[in-house]
């Protein structure tokens, strides 16, 4: 097997990653992750994200919700870098996605961006309460 994903949501799933990694070879990568993210964490993230962009600039210049991501993901150690594009013209954002945050790093996340708004007198146009984990 060159690729296996498996949800941990019962006993039996557990005894079925038990045997994968009994009879793996030997170099075998084995990673365990935090439950994803909600969809509802993910829609709360983009209404942040949409009405920061709206309401405020950085550096003098107003940057679209996807830029406001990098910014923001950046802001809480998360690792981006900038790399060349192909003609050498622009950088382009290079980093972890939000679809791979868990739960627990949405929550931070969306944690920050409300503390950063405050602070930054953002109105956000939604009830965080949708988004409970």
């Amino acid at each position: 097997m060159t690729r296996h994903l498996l949800t941990i949501y019962s006993q039996e799933d557990r005894e079925r990653a038990a045997k994968y990694v009994r009879c793996c070879p030997a170099g075998t990568r084995v990673e365990f992750k935090a439950i994803k993210r909600t969809l509802a964490q993910s829609d709360l993230m983009w209404a942040m994200l949409t009405d920061i962009s709206a309401q405020r600039e950085h550096n003098g210049r107003k940057f679209t919700p996807d830029q406001w991501k990098v910014i923001m993901l950046a802001a809480i150690g998360r690792e981006v870098q900038f790399i060349p594009s192909l003609d050498g013209k622009t950088f382009i954002p290079w980093g972890q996605s939000s679809s791979d945050l868990s739960r627990e790093e949405m929550s931070d996340l969306i944690s920050f961006m409300e503390m950063w708004g405050a602070e930054n007198s953002v109105v956000f146009h939604h009830p965080r309460e949708e988004a409970a984990a």
